[in-house]
C-alpha cells in the first residue's frame, strides 16, 4: 500500500489533500441546489466572470482573489437585477454577462505581457501549491457557505418547488435566489486556487451527480456528494502523483468519472433487482400452483 501513502508522506501533498477536501465539502453542499435548480451554467459563468477582476489585479500589483471576488460578485449583482428588470430569461441574461465579462477580461490581458501563467493558475488551478492562508480562506468559505445553507434551507426548497407558495409562506423566494447565487460566487471564487475556475464545474456536479442515484433526500445527497469529492480529489491526486498529470484536471476527470461509474452501477443495480423480483414473483407463482418452474428459475434459485 505504500504506493497510497507514499505520495501523502510531502507537505504539499497534504495540504494539496486538506484544501481539497474543504473544497469538496463547499461544492457538496453549492452543488447539490445547483443541481436542484439547474444553474450549472451560472457555476461556469461566474468563473469566467471572474477574469476582468482578476486581470486589472494583476495588471495593478492587487490581491488576485479580491479582484476575482469582486468581478465575480458584480457579475452575481447584475445577474440579479437584469433578471428582476429586464424581459430576458434567466439563461440568456447569464449567456450575455457571460460573453461581456470574459471578452472584457481577454481585452485587459492582451495588454499584459506578464499575466500568461497567472491566467494559467486561475483556469486549471494549481492544487499542489495551495498555501495554509488559502486553507484558512477555504475553511472560512466553508463555513459561511454552511450557515448560508442552513438558514435558507426552507427558502431554497420551497422556491425549488413552487416560489409563489414560498412567497406565499413568506419565505422570501427572491431573497433566495440571490443568497443562492451568492453561494455558487463564493464557491467558484474560493476553490479557483484548488481546481481553477473552468474546473470548479466539475466538481459542483460530478459528485453531487454521482450521489443523487442513492438518496433523494437533500442533506443526505450534500453529505454523499462530499465523500464522492473527496474520493475524486484523492484519487485524483494519486493520479497526478503516479503518471505526472495536471492535478486539477485529474480531480476534475475523477469527479465526472464517478458521476458515470454510480450511474452505470446504479442502473446494473435497478436491472438486476428487477429481474429478481420477476423470477422470485414467478416461482412463487408455479410454487402455488403445484406446477414446476422452468429450468432457467430453477437455476437461478441454486
Amino acid at each position: 500500500m505504500s504506493w497510497l501513502s507514499d505520495p501523502f508522506t510531502t507537505d504539499f501533498m497534504v495540504r494539496a489533500l486538506l484544501g481539497g477536501t474543504l473544497v469538496a465539502a463547499i461544492c457538496g453542499v453549492v452543488g447539490t441546489w445547483v443541481v436542484i435548480r439547474g444553474m450549472a451554467f451560472l457555476g461556469e459563468a461566474i468563473g469566467h466572470g471572474m477574469l476582468p477582476g482578476v486581470a486589472l489585479a494583476t495588471v495593478l500589483g492587487l490581491p488576485v482573489l479580491a479582484g476575482g471576488a469582486i468581478s465575480a460578485g458584480a457579475m452575481s449583482a447584475a445577474i440579479g437585477a437584469l433578471q428582476r428588470r429586464g424581459r430576458l430569461s434567466y439563461d440568456t441574461t447569464i449567456g450575455l454577462l457571460f460573453v461581456a465579462m470574459l471578452s472584457s477580461g481577454i481585452i485587459v490581458v492582451s495588454h499584459s505581457r506578464s499575466f500568461a501563467t497567472d491566467a494559467t493558475t486561475i483556469l486549471f488551478g494549481d492544487i499542489l501549491a495551495i498555501r495554509a492562508v488559502e486553507i484558512v480562506t477555504l475553511a472560512c468559505a466553508l463555513m459561511i457557505t454552511l450557515s448560508i445553507a442552513t438558514t435558507f434551507h426552507r427558502s431554497f426548497v420551497a422556491s425549488a418547488f413552487d416560489p409563489r407558495i414560498a412567497h406565499t409562506l413568506g419565505l422570501r423566494p427572491r431573497l433566495a435566489q440571490v443568497m443562492l447565487v451568492a453561494l455558487v460566487t463564493l464557491a467558484v471564487v474560493a476553490s479557483y486556487q484548488a481546481v481553477g475556475t473552468l474546473l470548479v464545474v466539475a466538481l459542483l456536479l460530478g459528485p453531487v451527480v454521482a450521489a443523487h442515484q442513492w438518496t433523494g433526500r437533500i442533506p443526505s445527497t450534500m453529505l454523499l456528494a462530499t465523500a464522492f469529492g473527496f474520493a475524486a480529489v484523492t484519487s485524483g491526486l494519486l493520479a497526478s502523483w503516479h503518471a505526472g498529470t495536471a492535478a486539477g484536471a485529474s480531480i476534475a476527470f475523477c469527479a465526472v468519472s464517478l458521476a458515470l461509474a454510480s450511474a452505470i452501477t446504479r442502473n446494473t443495480h435497478k436491472r438486476f433487482r428487477t429481474r429478481h423480483d420477476r423470477d422470485v414473483h414467478a416461482a412463487g407463482e408455479f410454487t402455488h400452483t403445484g406446477d414446476e418452474p422452468p429450468v432457467s428459475i430453477r437455476s437461478e434459485a441454486r
